[in-house]
């Protein structure tokens, strides 16, 4: 049975990032594991935040090729299970600067049966305990 895994867009910051970035390398070989283990997953949330006007994305493409990654359309579901645990947050005193994106991105994974690639575990395991996670807390 392969494992699919959505990529959070910190991980791929890091890979796009400067090879000097301390996180860099942990990215790098966990993405490279996940690859090896299955589908890699691209969420459009997670590509809206990669977008930078100095970086076409017909290059951000080019750079993770490599991936073959899937593009997945963002499950209805998904956005409704995200819009809840928002307000679960804004309930308990979270700011709204932002959370949603991470929010759409833990339940797309959850929703999608994916696993989520991330270095930022701790929102996501704080609302999505069932989502399985891969960080540098749990594959140091």
């Amino acid at each position: 049975m392969t494992i699919s895994t959505m990529v959070d867009s910190n991980v791929l910051i890091d890979i796009l990032g400067p090879e000097t970035l301390p996180s860099r390398a942990w990215s790098v070989s966990a993405l490279e594991a996940c690859y090896e283990a299955g589908a890699i997953v691209l969420s459009a949330v997670v590509w809206s935040e990669l977008a930078h006007p100095e970086f076409a994305e017909a290059d951000m493409a080019q750079a993770f090729a490599w991936l073959k990654p899937r593009r997945e359309d963002f499950p209805f579901r998904a956005a409704y299970r995200a819009g809840l645990v928002h307000g679960r947050y804004r309930q308990r005193g979270g700011q709204r600067q932002r959370i949603l994106p991470d929010f759409l991105i833990g339940a797309h994974a959850l929703v999608g049966g994916h696993r989520l690639l991330t270095r930022d575990a701790a929102r996501y395991r704080s609302y999505f305990p069932d989502l399985e996670i891969v960080s540098p807390e749990t594959h140091p």
